[in-house]
């Protein structure tokens, strides 16, 4: 049985390990790994392969940046080629991201199956390319493996086949339980590197709506800057959020800016921190299985079990709000997370099982 895995952006690294590393437990399977190199940089990319012990991948498309069509286009592209010179029984596509559409349409018009990891989940806000990409996967896809209940609701409600839904838990969890005996001594390095010797926050933001809108990204900095004379924020700054900050000019001095780190290291930050501002769908997710309050910078979410029973809290564009909501944390009112069902490291598995 021969199956490939395409992965393309930082997310996709963290879901893709634990299938592959569950799948490598049957002889019967072999397994290509497909990298379309749509995040190139390499703090965002091949670090995540040596500290998740993936193997190096089989295949680089070597994609690169671009608009949304160009990315998606090339893709297609070059990943026709490779399902055609292997003929895999099966793929399996992670996540949301331009590579994960495009390598389901490419199988849907060669009859190849597809299976969607990370399936369900949705914004209802089409304003977002992720949007628009989970929901035309999941319509693609002959096997969809959803993390929490709410992506089994939404596949029904869009008239998804159930016998094709699968609810196995979140494989990004397998990966952090994983990790985790790493983490301490991950922190006592990163304590020394930043002289963390107190209280802390951590900041990451990348989405579009937050910092290719001038205006919106100078409101989000500005409060940043404020938060910080209450305690130090480190901010592990994405090459796109960078490149928007210097073109504002906007002053940063009080933010601890550092290059984007390895996910161990951002583990562990994560999990020593008092609190994570954010915008990115994964950390909703760590931050609420490590109990660490989590504020998104965002109006809306795919990932709602994690203010049902984590410990995220939307704050959109509300500065106030988002100061009020420091300032609380900061006073000892944190979040109690509720266990988050089948988030307990053995979802890939599962999918093994499903898919053997």
């Amino acid at each position: 049985m021969l199956i490939i895995h395409v992965v393309g952006a930082r997310p996709n690294f963290m879901k893709a390990g634990p299938v592959i590393i569950a799948l490598s437990q049957h002889k019967k399977v072999h397994q290509v790994l497909v990298h379309t190199g749509q995040h190139y940089d390499h703090n965002m990319s091949e670090v995540f392969f040596r500290q998740l012990g993936l193997p190096e991948p089989d295949i680089n498309l070597s994609v690169g940046s671009g608009s949304h069509a160009q990315q998606t286009a090339q893709v297609m592209v070059r990943f026709e080629q490779v399902v055609q010179q292997y003929k895999p029984d099966f793929v399996l596509v992670y996540g949301d991201v331009n590579s994960t559409i495009a390598a389901a349409l490419v199988c849907s018009k060669l009859s190849v199956p597809v299976g969607h990891v990370e399936a369900g989940l949705r914004s209802f806000d089409r304003t977002m390319p992720e949007e628009i990409n989970r929901i035309l996967t999941d319509q693609l896809a002959d096997w969809l493996f959803t993390p929490s209940s709410d992506g089994d609701e939404n596949l029904r409600r869009e008239g998804i086949t159930p016998a094709k839904i699968h609810l196995v838990g979140n494989v990004m969890i397998d990966t952090l339980v994983s990790l985790m005996p790493q983490v301490d001594t991950a922190w006592l390095e990163l304590q020394g590197r930043f002289d963390l010797s107190s209280s802390f926050g951590l900041v990451t933001l990348h989405r579009p709506s937050n910092v290719d809108d001038p205006l919106a990204l100078h409101k989000i900095v500005e409060t940043l800057v404020i938060i910080a004379h209450d305690l130090p924020l480190l901010f592990p700054i994405h090459p796109r959020t960078r490149h928007r900050l210097a073109n504002l000019g906007l002053s940063v001095d009080r933010l601890l800016l550092t290059e984007p780190l390895g996910y161990l290291e951002f583990l562990a930050l994560q999990n020593r921190a008092s609190f994570v501002i954010t915008d990115s769908g994964g950390v909703q997710e760590e931050t609420s299985f490590l109990g660490t309050p989590c504020l998104t910078v965002r109006e809306n979410t795919e990932r709602p079990i994690t203010i049902a029973l984590g410990t995220n809290k939307l704050v959109g564009h509300n500065m106030p709000q988002l100061r009020s909501e420091v300032q609380s944390i900061l006073a000892g009112k944190r979040p109690s997370p509720q266990p988050i069902p089948l988030w307990d490291g053995h979802a890939a598995k599962r999918i093994a099982s499903i898919l053997l």
